[in-house]
């Protein structure tokens, strides 16, 4: 951030040299706070370029693609065998048989049942490297739980992308049926930050695999500044946190406004908190979250969640559209985020993950008037003179479900708010709100069918219970014969 956009951050400073020197150092400490929290430097000398839905993200990754020399590197989470994904396709392995080096990461859980083992051979055997993230194994009975989640491209070390945006035909929609595409957000990037991009998809790729020659990574030196832009690339791994670090410092040092938009939201307590001081402390804060649902009974368990955050003032708004899928934030029009991690405990724990973090105010100016006409699709959710939640109905455009692929982050965005009442009741570490009595009921049906199904039906219980203890007990038993052996090795040379 420069010394302008830092007064936005609740540094002002007026008057003499020994004011301007305080300035600097406020501005090298708040520097010094961002990358430690996000585990990222800040880079400067890039132009970024902001892209909406896929009618101007996939053009812009396929004429990309299409421009390539040296290499791609594309990382998914999901790729579809259907139209856009076939296109993808062909455009990969045309670049492929050319010559250029074509990396592909897909996610295990993510492509299951998205894409035939034929796509993958017919990539393969076009000369892409295609490699699977984290798909189940024997020494690791619960590793499948972590994700690749990142949805980036990089071609050439000259340009990289960096979005929520999977590669499908329902992202794009179907105008001739009235159905809209997928609301997301993404981003084009030229100049140094770009090697960090890369770098970021060699971090993967080194999980997979064989790790990426360093001589064939591009060093941020080395590469052309193309503009006056500063940006950090936070590459997220599991059980690093980083982004929530970010997320909560950035709610922290706000001081006129917070907008955000999530798919699907269930933020812990530790930044609810930090979004509800931020409002009681004047701080315009808002929320923009999807209205369509594949799991119907999520969806009362996912309003739960609204209730402390407009008790507290900040304004929540349900999108009308058919999904929205974007994870931004900006905030004091200074400082905006745009990537792949959604504001949950599976995103900021669980997976990989891939955020750009743009310090400048003209995108971040670009972001705010982006997230108004969003505004303009959206319905407010509001508490009635009773305390309930309400939202005045509105028409919707097109088909208003998701069709697949967030049933993951939804389960996940439940099972943590019925997990935090339920901790709460428990422990006693908390006092527990009425918002909660619902989560607390769901959660005691549920214990109830378990006891239930455990008196008249036993081994429908005791069977799925002897198979993950067998099954932990071979994991283990390999994980540990492995280490042995490993140590054995190390011993003999």
């Amino acid at each position: 951030m420069g010394a302008g956009d830092q007064q936005d951050w609740g540094v002002s400073i007026h008057g003499d040299d020994c004011g301007q020197d305080k300035l600097a150092r406020m501005d090298e400490r708040a520097d010094q706070a961002f990358s430690r929290a996000a585990g990222a430097p800040l880079i400067s000398g890039n132009h970024v370029r902001l892209l909406k839905d896929a009618g101007e993200n996939y053009p812009a990754w396929l004429e990309a693609i299409g421009a390539a020399k040296d290499h791609i590197h594309f990382e998914s989470y999901i790729i579809y065998e259907d139209d856009a994904g076939r296109r993808f396709a062909d455009a990969l392995t045309a670049k492929a048989r050319e010559g250029v080096r074509v990396r592909l990461i897909r996610d295990w859980m993510g492509s299951l049942g998205k894409a035939s083992g034929r796509f993958w051979d017919s990539l393969r055997a076009g000369s892409v490297e295609v490699r699977c993230y984290n798909p189940p194994r024997l020494g690791s009975p619960f590793g499948w739980l972590s994700r690749d989640h990142r949805k980036m491209l990089a071609v050439d070390g000259k340009i990289g992308f960096v979005s929520g945006l999977c590669v499908g035909r329902k992202r794009e929609g179907d105008p001739e049926r009235g159905i809209e595409p997928w609301r997301d957000t993404g981003v084009e990037v030229r100049g140094p930050a770009v090697a960090d991009i890369e770098r970021a998809f060699a971090e993967v790729w080194a999980m997979t695999g064989e790790p990426v020659p360093e001589d064939e990574l591009p060093v941020a030196d080395k590469i052309d500044r193309v503009g006056d832009m500063s940006l950090r690339v936070v590459a997220g791994v599991p059980a690093m946190a980083s982004v929530l670090r970010l997320d909560q410092l950035v709610a922290t040092l706000a001081r006129k406004r917070l907008w955000l938009t999530d798919a699907y939201y269930a933020g812990l307590s530790t930044y609810v908190e930090a979004l509800k001081a931020a409002a009681r402390d004047g701080v315009d804060v808002r929320l923009i979250v999807p209205n369509a649902t594949d799991i119907i009974l999520l969806r009362p368990l996912s309003r739960a969640g609204y209730r402390p955050l407009l008790e507290a003032g900040v304004r929540v708004f349900e999108w009308k559209g058919p999904m929205l899928h974007a994870k931004t934030a900006v905030a004091d029009g200074s400082w905006a985020r745009v990537g792949s991690t959604n504001l949950n405990i599976a995103s900021w724990f669980g997976n990989c993950e891939l955020d750009l973090v743009v310090e400048d105010a003209s995108f971040a100016g670009e972001m705010e008037e982006m997230y108004l006409r969003d505004l303009a699709n959206a319905t407010e959710i509001v508490l009635d003179e009773r305390q309930k939640l309400r939202a005045p109905r509105g028409p919707y455009r097109g088909a208003a479900t998701t069709g697949g692929g967030g049933s993951l982050g939804r389960a996940v965005a439940g099972a943590v708010r019925i997990g935090n009442a339920v901790g709460a009741a428990f422990t006693d570490r908390r006092v527990l709100e009425p918002v909660e009595a619902r989560l607390m009921i769901v959660a005691g049906i549920i214990f109830a069918v378990l006891a239930v199904i455990l008196g008249f039906f036993p081994r429908a219980l005791a069977y799925p219970l002897m198979v993950i203890c067998a099954w932990l007990a071979v994991g283990l038993i390999y994980r540990s014969w492995r280490l042995y052996r490993e140590g054995r090795r190390k011993r003999r040379y």
